[in-house]
């Protein structure tokens, strides 16, 4: 049997699909923390999000062809042990960043949660192409790759130089971080699933069936403590966390094999800053940062972008 070979995509666009990711990333958490807002409980609002990508990823997969492969395979794998339970787990770094959009954007802002969660997927990015855990295989961290993750560093390191962050509970700010480190190791989980299934939908509906048991046994657990969260809110658009979920989840597990992992997580990145710098210029939270602060924070993390993608050739030297 013949050895089926994908076509290579062009840097530049999947760069581009990485800067979507981080575009709907922020969206997404805007949305999510919102609606935790609304509801008065993170846990609640989790659910909603990831229950409802959940329905729209049963529906495509039953609808369509490449949903019903593969399952599938997926079945297969997993009764035949080629996809190993680790490879399922994906869904639990899925489960704590939705859960943190809902218990810690709608009071710190899009702009400080993207901070922890920027440093987070940078710090594991490294480390995970580091050792080859993606679908790419080990990946060099080569001198303008380290640079690039270093100036994303800084660009953190410019956000939290304000006086923003003297009355936000330092947990707000270590969840994000941890769920940044979550997110670069669920891409790289979810494209070597992709791989095994041979379709981004498959490998995210595992995600998301996953991460929905956990949040809904996480969501009992807080209401027998604090109590039923508030009535549901009529406002249409604090329903399409879901839905935002869907498309950036399938989109990163289809695209990290010809990125790596540190490269999408930079341009997610990008994605991410230039959105909440938006999002909280239209909508601003009380901890946001200023806005010459957050235009420089863009600034820097544009640069590391530009400086690990550009394929740097050394001068040959007679």
């Amino acid at each position: 049997m013949g050895r089926v070979t994908e076509r290579r995509m062009p840097t530049w666009i999947a760069l581009g699909a990485a800067v979507a990711i981080g575009v709907m990333t922020a969206a997404q958490a805007r949305v999510n923390g919102e609606l935790g807002v609304r509801l008065e409980d993170g846990f609640a609002a989790a659910v909603v999000s990831f229950g409802s990508g959940l329905v729209i990823l049963i529906v495509l997969s039953a609808v369509l062809p490449s949903g019903r492969a593969g399952f599938s395979l997926l079945v297969t794998g997993v009764r035949t042990r080629s996809i190993p339970w680790w490879m399922l787990a994906g869904g639990a770094a899925g489960a704590l960043t939705v859960a943190t959009q809902g218990l810690a954007v709608g009071l710190i802002g899009v702009s400080l949660f993207t901070v922890g969660v920027v440093a987070g997927q940078t710090v594991n990015g490294l480390v995970l192409d580091r050792i080859g855990y993606g679908p790419a295989g080990t990946v060099a961290v080569t001198v303008p790759r380290l640079m690039g993750g270093v100036l994303a560093l800084v660009a953190v390191a410019i956000a939290l130089g304000g006086g923003g962050l003297s009355d936000v509970p330092l947990w707000m700010i270590a969840l994000p971080f941890f769920a940044g480190m979550g997110i670069a190791w669920q891409q790289a989980t979810n494209g070597r699933l992709r791989q095994r299934v041979r379709t981004p939908l498959t490998a995210t509906f595992v995600n998301f069936a996953g991460g929905t048991v956990l949040l809904v046994i996480a969501a009992a657990i807080h209401l027998i403590v604090a109590g039923p969260p508030a009535s549901l809110p009529s406002d249409p658009w604090l329903y399409v966390g879901g839905a935002l979920g869907v498309v950036y989840i399938a989109l990163g597990a289809a695209v990290v094999q010809y990125t790596g992992v540190l490269l999408l997580g930079l341009g997610a990145v990008v994605g991410q800053l230039l959105t909440s710098l938006l999002l909280d210029l239209l909508w601003p939270a009380p901890a946001s940062p200023a806005l010459a602060q957050q235009v420089v924070m863009v600034t820097v993390a544009l640069a590391s972008v530009v400086v690990a993608a550009v394929p740097w050739r050394r001068r040959r030297t007679r």
